[in-house]
């Protein structure tokens, strides 16, 4: 009973506008206070503090900070040109240039909303100037920023492996194959609407112009390289690997003497406020998550679960379209803080992967960024390119398609995103 209504406030006080973070953590106290008394409440300070202080979560606001400085010093205009020169002569190459470049920051900055709003502001007015229609323009750029949580490395991820108490760096490693299978299938929707909407090709192939972009480009080739190169190579953890992103993005930055500094103040605000806002959520989720611990309830939905079926790829169906649903009308941190602990007991007893079952739930994540009301990245590619929400979602389907297929075969054929794993940890 008491689970019932803490749902209830929970539920009340979000469509009340109050921030989920600080519902959650009311939640939580009410839960605590319910059945343990106000004896429970003397450590709540040092249980929310030590719950934000991970070690691991020290990543995310050092990934938010690379791509800030990223996107403020000329490195996101030479990735533009790069890719623009490689893929340019191919129908509708501008959209294909919005993937591949979004593949490429997914790669640094961790954060799909912050992926739409570095490249969005260049690559849609852009494409609208070339005859691309403002909803498509918003579409692909929405759903190719998706990628940066695919991708790693991923806060979505981060945030996973902290709740699942799992690897980071093993669930960045898995992320890789689905990402590409992501970007490949978006370049292909991307191509086929191209040849219907006959949209412009760009300019004609230049080995010339290829080799020189490239050049131009070729210190931030660096970063991906230390980041992942690192990484899988057992050289650094994932939070090590975020430092020396931010220490190589300076370099960059101060190599090509770029560097706009309003711009980067106006980022690393913006990226403060996202980092503050994440690690309010993981405070209050301490406390929900210790109310729920003691008083067994994920234990409970876990074993009337498996008293239905024991079949995990059942159970991995279920959870996909919960996650869908969450998708809808949750941020995919707030998703992962107020899920993930309930459902790991259930993923422990059907002998699912955690590093699978943590790469199942960024696609999922993923996909609900692109799917209203909440959609954060769909709206911030809406306000970009000045388009109707509804006009952008008809024309985002089949990209939304594309994600929903890495899902279901990353769900059902787990070699995909686990080969790489077995190879580099197993």
């Amino acid at each position: 009973m008491i689970v019932f209504l803490m749902f209830v406030a929970l539920v009340a006080m979000i469509c009340l506008n109050v921030p989920i973070a600080v519902a959650l953590a009311i939640s939580g106290i009410i839960g605590l206070v319910a059945t343990e008394g106000t004896g429970s409440l003397v450590t709540v300070a040092l249980d929310m503090y030590d719950g934000s202080t991970k070690f691991s979560l020290i990543a995310i606001p050092m990934f938010v900070l690379a791509g800030a400085i990223m996107n403020a010093s000329g490195i996101s205009q030479r990735l533009i040109a790069f890719v623009s020169a490689l893929i340019g002569f191919v129908r509708g190459g501008l959209s294909m240039v919005s993937i591949g470049v979004s593949l490429f920051f997914a790669e640094i900055s961790g954060s799909a909303v912050a992926d739409v709003a570095a490249l969005g502001s260049i690559l849609i007015p852009e494409m609208k100037k070339r005859g691309y229609k403002k909803a498509f323009a918003a579409a692909v750029t929405s759903s190719s920023a998706s990628l940066a949580i695919i991708i790693p490395p991923s806060i979505p991820m981060i945030l996973y492996a902290v709740s699942a108490e799992t690897s980071v760096e093993q669930l960045f490693v898995a992320g890789v194959v689905p990402g590409l299978l992501g970007a490949a299938g978006l370049m292909g929707v991307a191509y086929i609407s191209a040849r219907r909407y006959n949209l412009p090709i760009e300019e004609a192939f230049n080995l010339r112009r290829v080799r020189s972009t490239f050049i131009e480009a070729l210190p931030t080739f660096t970063l991906p390289v230390i980041i992942l190169g690192g990484i899988f190579g057992g050289y650094v953890t994932a939070t090590e690997a975020a430092g020396l992103a931010v220490i190589v993005s300076i370099m960059i930055g101060l190599w090509y003497r770029e560097v706009d500094f309003g711009r980067l103040k106006t980022a690393m605000l913006e990226g403060g406020m996202q980092t503050a806002v994440v690690m309010l959520l993981v405070a209050a989720s301490v406390l929900m998550g210790g109310f729920l611990t003691r008083a067994q309830i994920p234990q409970e939905i876990a074993q009337s679960i498996i008293d239905f079926t024991s079949n995990k790829f059942v159970i991995l169906a279920i959870l996909n379209v919960f996650f869908l649903i969450i998708g809808f009308f949750l941020h995919s941190a707030a998703a992962i803080i107020l899920v993930v602990p309930i459902v790991v007991p259930l993923i422990q007893q059907a002998g699912i992967d955690p590093v699978h079952f943590g790469l199942v739930v960024t696609l999922n994540l993923a996909i609900g960024q692109q799917t209203p009301p909440v959609a954060s990245v769909l709206i911030t590619a809406c306000s970009i390119a000045k388009a109707n929400i509804w006009d952008v979602s008809r024309m985002n389907l089949p990209f939304i398609g594309v994600l929903l297929a890495v899902l279901i075969l990353c769900t059902y054929v787990p070699q995909v995103p686990l080969f790489l794993v077995e190879y580099f940890y197993r």
